[in-house]
C-alpha cells in the first residue's frame, strides 16, 4: 500500500509526542540514544519497553559513553540511578582493557560495575616495545566467576586467575580465591596456585605481582633455588621497592639449609646526570655444621655472624666540583671466599673503604682524598695501607712567560696508614708526609721525523718519621728530608713511514708502517738518606746518584678503512714494541713499577729483562694484548701474559687470558711459578630467546680447574627459566678455606612482568640475559 508523504509526517509527530509523555527526548530517535539512557549514543537497537526513567533495548545493541563501550543482546536501563543491566554477549571497553561477560550491571554515573562469568585482557606497553622476555611485551589476560570493577583502573575478581601467555593454553598462570588487579600497577592474590600447562608447581597464601609498563614496580622477584656442598640447599627471595623514577630499594633474604641465613638490602639512585650511586648491606648468620671434605675427612664449622657493606658513589657539586665514595668491607674474610660465585669477588683478599673531593680552583686542581685498605695473609693476619687523609695540588702545563717552555707543578699532603697485624702482634709504620715537584719542560718538534722533549724537576719530600740506620727497618719518631734534581730527555726518532695503497682490498683502502726508535736518558742527583726513608710507595723508592737509560723500538702497522657516514678513518690495527732498561746502580731494577719482576725479591741487575709488547685491534670487536719479559743473561722468560676478546655482533662474546711468571726470590730462595689461563664466552640468539654462557679459571702448574661456571637460560613469550652450574677448588693447605672445593647449583624461572635478580653473592649474574 502506497503512503503519502504527509501520512508519513502524521506518524513521525505521534511517535515524538509519545516518547515526550514518556520522558524520553526527542533526539533519542536521532542520535540513536539520549542523555536518557545514562549513554552518549547507542545505536543498532530495537525498543522492548519504554517507561518513566526506564527503557529497555534489544538486538545488538551499541552504547557509548565518554571513553566507554557496552556491546550487549539486551540494555536496561535506569535513568534516575544510572543503574545499566546488560546480558547476551556482553562486552566492555575502555582505554587498554576489555571485559567479555554473560551479564553484568554497570553505574553510567560512577562508571564502576560487576561482570558475571567474565575474562578480559589488557594491554600493558606499546606495539613497538620490546620485552626483556625476548618478543612483544605480553598482554594480562584474567578470568574470574566474578569481576568487579571498583576504581578507574582497579578490578576485584572472585575464584579466577590471570596469566601474560598468548597461547589457548597458557604455560602459567596464577589462580586465586581473591584478586585485586590494578592496571599498570600490580595484582595482589590470596591463597594463590602457580600452575604450569594447568599442573599445579606453587601455592602462596598471598602473592604481589607487578605489572608496570616501564619494568620498574613495587612487588616480589622471582625467588632463586639451589644447592651447595659447603652450604647446602639455598632459596633466595627478594622485595623490590621503587621509590620513585630515580631511587629503589631491594630486600633479599637467603637460606641455607647448612649453614644458616642472610638479610640485606641495596639502595640505588640517580638523581642527575653525573650523580649516581648505589649502597648494599648484607648480615650473615651461620650456625654449627658437619662438612665432609673430598678425601672422607669430616671437621666442624663454627657458628659465626658477619657482615658486608659495598657502595659506590658520584656526586656532582654544582660545575666544577665533584665527589666520590667507595665502600667494599667485610667482617669475614672466609665468608668472602667461600659464599662469592664471581672468581674476582671470591679471590679477592681486601677490603677498603674511602671517599673523595676533586675540583678546580684559580687554575689549580685540588683533590682531597680519604681511604683505608686491608689486605688479608691469614685469618688474622694483615696489612693496612692508605691515605687518612690526601691532599693533592696541581697544576696543568702552561708556557712560561710566553716562550717555548713550559711549567707544571704538583704536591701532596699524606698521612699515610701503614700497619701490619700477625695474630696479637701490631707494627706501625705510619707517617705523614709533605711533597712538592716543580716542572720545566722543553719541547722540540720542528722537525716531523724526529722529536725531542727535555724536562728538569726539582722534588723536596719531608717525611715526620725516618728508619732507623742498623738495618733492622725498625721505624722511629725522628723526621726526615730529602731533596734532589731530576733531569730527562726523551727522543723519538727519527721515524721511518712507509704507505700504500689497496683500493680493491676490501678491508682497507690505504696503510701506513712507520718505525719509531725511542731513547730515553735520566739522571737522579745524589740522596744521601736513602736507607733512612720509610718505603711505603713510589715516592719513597727513588734512589739518587743514579742513571737510567730506556731504549727500544715501536713498530706501528695502521689501516685507512671506510667509516660510513663519517668518511674514511685510520686505526692502528698492530702495533710491537721492545724495550729494555740500564741503570747505573744495579739496586735501582728492584723499585721499577714498569717491570713486573720488580719488588719480588730479585737480585739487583744493571739491566732490566727484555719487555716486548703486541697490541692488535684489527676491528672494533676483534682485539688483543700480549706482553713478555725475557732475562738474557739467564735466557728464561721471567714473565708472560696475555688477553684479547672476539666479539660476533651481538650474539657471540669471547674473551680469554694467559699469564705466567717464573722467578726465584733471592731473600728465601723460593721459587714462584704461577701459570693461569682463563676464558669466557656468552652466546646468545639474536632475540635473546635462548642464550648462556661458560667462564673457566684454570692453574697449569697445579693441574686443578680453580673455578668452571655454565649459565643457561631460555625466554619464551611470557615465561622463561635459567640454571647454573659451578664447581670451585679451594687453594689446598689455605686456613682461609674450611673445605676443599664446593659444587653449586641454582634454578630460578621468570614471568613476564615479574623482575628476576642476583642474589648478594652473585648467584645467576646476569645469567638471564637482561
Amino acid at each position: 500500500m502506497r503512503v503519502s508523504p504527509s501520512t508519513i509526517l502524521i506518524r513521525m509527530a505521534a511517535t515524538l509526542i509519545c516518547l515526550a509523555a514518556c520522558g524520553i527526548s526527542p533526539v533519542f530517535a536521532q542520535q540513536g540514544l539520549a542523555s536518557d539512557t545514562g549513554f552518549d549514543s547507542c545505536k543498532q537497537w530495537t525498543i522492548d519497553r519504554i517507561e518513566k526513567n526506564h527503557i529497555k533495548l534489544k538486538g545488538a545493541v551499541e552504547c557509548k559513553r565518554g571513553d566507554m563501550q557496552f556491546f550487549a543482546e539486551e540494555l536496561e536501563s535506569w535513568t534516575d540511578t544510572h543503574r545499566v543491566m546488560v546480558s547476551g554477549n556482553v562486552t566492555f571497553r575502555q582505554k587498554d582493557a576489555q571485559i567479555s561477560a554473560d551479564r553484568a550491571e554497570f553505574n553510567t554515573e560512577t562508571r564502576l560495575g560487576t561482570f558475571y562469568h567474565a575474562s578480559g585482557f589488557a594491554t600493558l606497553a606499546t606495539e613497538a616495545k620490546r620485552s626483556p622476555m625476548g618478543g612483544q611485551e605480553p598482554d594480562i589476560y584474567f578470568y574470574g566467576d566474578t569481576i568487579e570493577k571498583i576504581g578507574p583502573d582497579k578490578y576485584r575478581i572472585t575464584h579466577g586467575g590471570f596469566t601474560t601467555c598468548v597461547q589457548p593454553t597458557p604455560r602459567w598462570q596464577i589462580t586465586s580465591g581473591s584478586i585485586t588487579l590494578r592496571l599498570d600497577h600490580y595484582a595482589f592474590l590470596k591463597n594463590a596456585v602457580l600452575k604450569a600447562k594447568d599442573v599445579p608447581v606453587f601455592y602462596f597464601p598471598a602473592i604481589f605481582y607487578p605489572i608496570k609498563k616501564d619494568d620498574r614496580a613495587t612487588g616480589f622477584l622471582m625467588p632463586t633455588y639451589g644447592t651447595s656442598t659447603y652450604r647446602g640447599f639455598t632459596l633466595s627471595n627478594a622485595f623490590f621497592w621503587a621509590i620513585g623514577r630515580s631511587e629503589d630499594v631491594t630486600f633479599m633474604h637467603d637460606w641455607f639449609s647448612k649453614r644458616g641465613q642472610g638479610m640485606g638490602a641495596e639502595y640505588r639512585y640517580a638523581s642527575a646526570p653525573g650523580s649516581s650511586g648505589f649502597v648494599k648491606f648484607y648480615r650473615l648468620t651461620e650456625h654449627e655444621s658437619l662438612f665432609q671434605n673430598s678425601d672422607g675427612t669430616e671437621g666442624v664449622l663454627p657458628a659465626t655472624q658477619s657482615y658486608e657493606v659495598r657502595g659506590n658513589l658520584n656526586q656532582a657539586l654544582g660545575r666544577r666540583w665533584n665527589a666520590r665514595g667507595r665502600v667494599d668491607y667485610f667482617t669475614d674474610i672466609t665468608v668472602q671466599q667461600t659464599y662469592n660465585t664471581d672468581i674476582y669477588d671470591a679471590s679477592r683478599s681486601s677490603r677498603t673503604f674511602g671517599g673523595s673531593i676533586s675540583g678546580n680552583v684559580g687554575g689549580f686542581t685540588v683533590n682531597g682524598s680519604y681511604d683505608r685498605t686491608e689486605y688479608f695473609s691469614g685469618v688474622n693476619d694483615t696489612t693496612l695501607t692508605g691515605g687518612t687523609p690526601r691532599v693533592t695540588l696541581s697544576r696543568n702545563e702552561r708556557p712560561l712567560f710566553g716562550s717555548p717552555l713550559y711549567f707544571s707543578v704538583n704536591s701532596e699532603y699524606a698521612n699515610i696508614a701503614r700497619e701490619t697485624r700477625s695474630g696479637d702482634v701490631v707494627t706501625d709504620r705510619g707517617l705523614t708526609r709533605l711533597d712538592v715537584m716543580p716542572t720545566v719542560r722543553i719541547p722540540f718538534t720542528k722537525l716531523r721525523f724526529l722529536t725531542v722533549n727535555s724536562s728538569v724537576s726539582w722534588r723536596g719530600t719531608y717525611w715526620t718519621r725516618s728508619q732507623a740506620l742498623g738495618g733492622d727497618g725498625s721505624v722511629i719518631d725522628e723526621g726526615i728530608g730529602r731533596r734532589y734534581f731530576d733531569f730527562q730527555s726523551r727522543v723519538t726518532g727519527p721515524v721511518f713511514n712507509r704507505v700504500w695503497n689497496t683500493p680493491d682490498n676490501g678491508y682497507a683502502e690505504k696503510w701506513k708502517h712507520t718505525v719509531e726508535p725511542f731513547f730515553t736518558v735520566q739522571r737522579v742527583t745524589k740522596v744521601d738518606n736513602f736507607d733512612q726513608i720509610v718505603p711505603l710507595d713510589g715516592t719513597d723508592y727513588i734512589l739518587g746518584g743514579t742513571t737510567r737509560l730506556d731504549y727500544g723500538v715501536t713498530n706501528r702497522l695502521l689501516a685507512k678503512r671506510s667509516g660510513g657516514a663519517g668518511g674514511a678513518s685510520a686505526r692502528e690495527i698492530l702495533g710491537v714494541s721492545i724495550s729494555q732498561t740500564y741503570y747505573s746502580d744495579d739496586r735501582a731494577s728492584q723499585y721499577d713499577v714498569n717491570y713486573s719482576t720488580s719488588f719480588s725479591g730479585q737480585a739487583p741487575s744493571n739491566f732490566t729483562p727484555v719487555a716486548v709488547t703486541v697490541r692488535a685491534s684489527p676491528g672494533d670487536q676483534v682485539n688483543g694484548n700480549f706482553r713478555l719479559e725475557y732475562d738474557p743473561k739467564e735466557a728464561v722468560i721471567q714473565s708472560m701474559a696475555a688477553d684479547g676478546q672476539v666479539a660476533v655482533s651481538d650474539w657471540l662474546h669471547v674473551t680469554g687470558g694467559f699469564s705466567q711468571r717464573r722467578l726465584t726470590n733471592t731473600i728465601n730462595l723460593v721459587p714462584q711459578r704461577d701459570n693461569y689461563i682463563n676464558a669466557a664466552a656468552t652466546l646468545r640468539t639474536s632475540a635473546n630467546r635462548v642464550g648462556g654462557s661458560y667462564t673457566f679459571n684454570y692453574d697449569i702448574g697445579r693441574s686443578t680447574m680453580l673455578n668452571s661456571r655454565i649459565i643457561g637460560y631460555y625466554n619464551a613469550q611470557c615465561c622463561g627459566f635459567a640454571v647454573e652450574y659451578q664447581t670451585y677448588n679451594f687453594p689446598q693447605f689455605n686456613p682461609l678455606y674450611p673445605v676443599q672445593s664446593d659444587h653449586r647449583f641454582n634454578f630460578t624461572f621468570t614471568l613476564a612482568g615479574l623482575g628476576t635478580f642476583s642474589n648478594f653473592f652473585g648467584a645467576l649474574g646476569g645469567g638471564m640475559g637482561r
